[in-house]
């Protein structure tokens, strides 16, 4: 009797899913959906990057959702934001990758913030708890580093995803170590953008003879003047990458 009642349930949920079928190919899909059409796969969103509305942006200006460095977009990284006063003025880098490599520019950053990850708000990278090597995907890195203001998280992050809760300074020391690695592979990975970004400049964008010499810039000059179509995330970096160093 149990196993006549389980093949009947069976054979009920495989007549729905069919007439549901029928119906889709009737025109009737559901969700929203069209005759003939499939139903797109969802992107799993970045852990560091955050809704715009959550993101705070401390810097000033037309490319202030952008890093200066790297030109990436901030919030897409916020949660590996840092920043820091240089010459008077606020920078807000994606990553401390980029803090390091604007120091070893020459630059003097003082008053340097990080993104708390449970509050996503600033605080104090002198007194902020790193989880340095988790499971989780580095911004710029090879080697992630998430901040917390509380040590109590930082230790239940590096739990659940693995990593070494450090100081600063040693987030720091570990991110000038492996700078030149990672620059390595950051380098590879732009000039393979820059290539898709010239190829989508030639299809969806005005043409500019505009010079730039930063990407932030150059994104900034795409989104203000809007210079191409619709475009944004990925294809908005790979066109200012292009854009910056034609």
């Amino acid at each position: 009797m149990k196993k006549l009642l389980l093949a009947l349930v069976a054979m009920g949920t495989m007549l729905t899913m069919a007439q549901a079928e029928m119906k889709c190919e009737a025109g009737k899909c559901g969700s929203g959906m069209k005759k003939g059409t499939v139903a797109p796969k969802k992107m799993m969103k970045p852990f560091q990057a955050v809704n715009k509305s959550e993101a705070t942006l401390l810097q000033e200006g037309k490319a202030k959702a952008f890093c200066p460095e790297c030109g990436m977009t901030l919030p897409m990284f916020y949660k590996t934001n840092h920043a820091a006063t240089v010459d008077g003025k606020i920078k807000q880098y994606c990553s401390i990758h980029c803090v390091v490599g604007d120091t070893k520019k020459g630059s003097k950053l003082t008053d340097i913030k990080v993104v708390d990850v449970t509050s996503l708000k600033f605080i104090d990278a002198s007194k902020a708890f790193y989880v340095v090597g988790s499971s989780k995907k580095g911004t710029m890195s090879m080697v992630s580093k998430y901040a917390f203001a509380s040590k109590v998280n930082a230790d239940a992050f590096a739990k659940e995803n693995a990593g070494k809760v450090v100081d600063y300074a040693t987030a720091y020391k570990t991110a000038e170590g492996d700078f030149e690695k990672d620059t390595t592979m950051i380098s590879k990975k732009q000039e393979m953008m820059a290539k898709k970004g010239e190829m989508v400049y030639n299809k969806m964008c005005q043409k500019t003879a505009e010079k730039f010499t930063t990407v932030a810039d150059a994104k900034s000059f795409i989104v203000t003047n809007k210079l191409c179509k619709d475009i944004q995330g990925k294809k908005l970096q790979a066109v200012g990458l292009y854009l910056k160093n034609r």
